[in-house]
């Protein structure tokens, strides 16, 4: 067995190599991936040498949303067995911290997660990874539904730390691949009217085919204006950011209705940000942010297994051969990528 690994290894360029497959460790299992979604993280990465606070120094195996099957079982494992199918949350968090005892172990500050650097990511074949951290997916569940199980975990977590509940309205600024799963997750945790805003309307017409309510163009309409007008002035009471931009994190506090929640998804690749907290303060809006995700995973796939399509999202798969023009057409096409996965 040979092992392919994908490095960046300046920006913008990827170089396959091949390594030694490696031996799973008591508590671990050697996974054969056969699916690597292509996240907004590893794009910044690949584009900008950073991803918010986290910067790339020296070489980095991108990669960390993973399905693929159980080959070998590391010394104790007794949770899976070879043949099984997993989706890997790529987190491992120490288990000792306050962080981790809460369980809040997506705050540990310990943590190792997979392409963020300096850790290496899965853009290869095989990895051996703790069995704890793989999750069997279900009879009928395909590993490329498995690889998507990450990013529809973020959407969750989006979704609970909103507080989304039954009859709720809501609005998700940015349709990309986690705007889109948010979505998903919105309307599964009971919201009833969801406006979904972007740039490119291919992206929107996709947000209305996976049940968005309504979609704003932001290229062609004024978006605080048309939530006036739908809102008769209140706002929305629950608001998402998930596309990462200083501009529509900055549009937050404007649309939010008083006394409603912000949710910060999007992590933009600059930091430092302009937003009004008058706006804020006098509506006494709520703030919420989100990390990753936590507790979540095996809810995650339960869902998807009953009815929620979050195997549409992935637009495009591209094989392992062509990761280096994978990862340029997730950076130059966006108009028309909504998600891409590489295929092993």
């Amino acid at each position: 067995m040979k092992n392919r690994q994908a490095y960046m290894v300046g920006l913008n360029k990827m170089e396959i190599r091949e390594a030694a497959v490696p031996e799973p460790k008591a508590g671990e299992v050697l996974v054969k991936i056969e699916y690597v979604g292509i996240c907004g993280s590893d794009v910044h990465y690949f584009k900008d040498g950073r991803c918010g606070d986290f910067v790339v120094d020296g070489e980095l195996m991108l990669g960390h949303e993973a399905g693929g099957v159980v080959v070998k079982l590391g010394e104790g494992v007794t949770d899976l067995a070879v043949g099984d199918k997993v989706a890997l949350e790529p987190g491992i968090t120490c288990g000792q911290c306050e962080f981790c005892k809460s369980g809040r172990y997506n705050l540990c500050p310990d943590v190792v997660f997979l392409a963020t650097p300096p850790v290496q990511g899965c853009n290869e074949d095989y990895i051996a990874f703790p069995a704890n951290m793989c999750f069997k997916l279900p009879e009928g569940m395909s590993t490329k539904e498995g690889a998507l199980i990450e990013p529809f975990a973020v959407g969750l977590h989006a979704a609970m730390q909103g507080k989304v509940g039954m009859g709720d309205q809501c609005i998700i600024l940015g349709a990309g691949c986690i705007g889109l799963m948010t979505l998903l997750a919105c309307k599964a945790c009971g919201a009833t009217d969801i406006t979904v805003v972007d740039m490119a309307q291919k992206r929107l017409d996709f947000a209305m085919d996976l049940g968005a309510t309504r979609v704003i163009n932001a290229k062609e309409q004024d978006v605080l204006k048309y939530v006036e007008e739908l809102t008769g002035g209140a706002g929305i009471e629950k608001v998402f950011e998930t596309a990462g931009s200083p501009v529509t994190i900055a549009q937050t506090p404007y649309l939010v209705k008083n006394g409603g929640t912000i949710t910060l998804v999007g992590l933009s690749a600059n930091p430092e940000i302009t937003f009004n907290f008058g706006q804020i303060m006098a509506k006494e809006a709520r703030i919420e942010s989100v990390f990753r995700y936590r507790n979540l995973y095996k809810k995650a796939i339960a869902a998807a297994a009953n009815g929620l399509h979050i195997d549409k999202i992935a637009t495009h798969e591209f094989a392992f051969e062509d990761i280096q023009a994978a990862y340029e057409a997730s950076v130059t096409d966006k108009e028309n990528i909504v998600k891409a996965v590489i295929k092993l």
